[in-house]
Parts: structure tokens; sequence; C-alpha cells
């Protein structure tokens, strides 16, 4: 079951997030290689593209035998986390400034609320979050703020910010600053209580 649960994950994956380019690529309103750059400046995609990368690999580990040996145990939590934070910030914080029709809203609700819900579902059914621990979550932490610090670098310079809580032009850098701040207290609330579930799930 896990196997074609993996493949189906991976399969919608990278349908929404090469599809999602080409829409983007259609709708482009600055140059080819600025679109491409602003595509993977979006933490939604970012992260969707790990979520297809690892059950992609989940699923050849499991046709090959070799029981997944290469990927680290507890990086499905890791990702679970990520991808969860997607699904959330944009149920409450981003869901209401748009409102996508036709093959726009089958892909933004796969990014955001099918995959993210079914890796929950596949992180529930998962053994490898018994070895999960707290010491592990600065290490999580690396990826998201790398990515604040990225965004909010590159913003500077080309004046765009793929989201409206980081818009240091619209909202100024002490509220862009506090808003970063706050998501990072945010991971690492949803990353205990990840571990703190597993945790209880296994007993």
């Amino acid at each position: 079951m896990k196997k074609y649960f993996s493949l189906t994950i991976a399969l919608l994956g990278w349908f929404a997030v090469i599809t999602q380019y080409i829409l983007m690529m259609e709708h482009r309103i600055a140059s080819i290689p600025e679109t491409t750059i602003r595509f993977f400046s979006f933490f939604t995609i970012l992260t969707n593209i790990l979520v297809a990368v690892y059950m992609t690999q989940l699923f050849i580990g499991f046709v090959s035998k070799t029981k997944n040996s290469a990927l680290p145990i507890t990086y499905l939590t890791q990702l679970t986390v990520y991808i969860t934070i997607v699904g959330f910030v944009y149920q409450v914080a981003l869901r209401h400034i748009w409102n996508p029709q036709g093959l726009d809203r089958i892909v933004d609700e796969l990014l955001h609320t099918l995959i993210p819900l079914a890796i929950i579902i596949y992180w529930y059914l998962d053994e490898s979050k018994k070895y999960d621990s707290y010491k592990n979550i600065p290490k999580w932490l690396i990826y998201p703020v790398c990515y604040l610090l990225f965004i909010l670098i590159r913003g500077h310079f080309s004046v765009y910010y793929p989201y409206p809580f980081i818009n240091v032009n619209q909202i100024g850098i002490q509220l862009a600053g506090i808003n970063a701040a706050l998501l990072i207290l945010f991971f690492i609330m949803i990353s205990c209580l990840f571990i703190f579930l597993g945790k209880r799930i296994r007993k």
C-alpha cells in the first residue's frame, strides 16, 4: 500500500509543479529568466518539489527493495512540517487574496491542500517517526531561515516579494521582519507538535 501511496503523491507533486510552471509562463508579466526565478522563489513550489523528490525516492526504494536506506530516517517528519506550513499559511492568510479558475484552481488545490493532507496521512502511517527528536529542530530550521533570508535579500534588489506578509515595499521592513520571526516561531511550534504526536502515536 505504501509503495503505491508514495507513487501517487510523487506523480501528483510533479504534475502540480510542472503544470504550475507552464501556467506561470503563460501568464507571465516579466522575462522568462525572471519569471523562472520568481517561480522558484515560492516556498510552496520549493517544498512541493522536495515532496515529489522524496516520494519518488521512496517509490524507487520500495521497488528495488533497498528499504530506502539512503534517506535520512527523520526527513519525513521534517518534510511534513514544511508542507503543513505551506497548507496552513495558504488557507489562513492567502486563499482569500485570489480566486483561481479551471486548471489554475486544480493545481492550486493540489499544491496547497491535497498534497499537504496526503503527506500528513503518509507520515501518520510511517514508522520512521519514532526516531524523531526535539534536538533535530534547529537543523530543520535551516531551510526556512535560508529561504526567508534569500527572498528578503533578493526582494531588496529586485523589488519582488512572493508573499504579501513579507513584502517590505508594502508593509515596511519592521513589520516584514516581525512576520518572518513569527513564521520561524510557528515552524518551531509545528515541529514540536509533530514530534510530540509521533511519540504519542508510537505509544
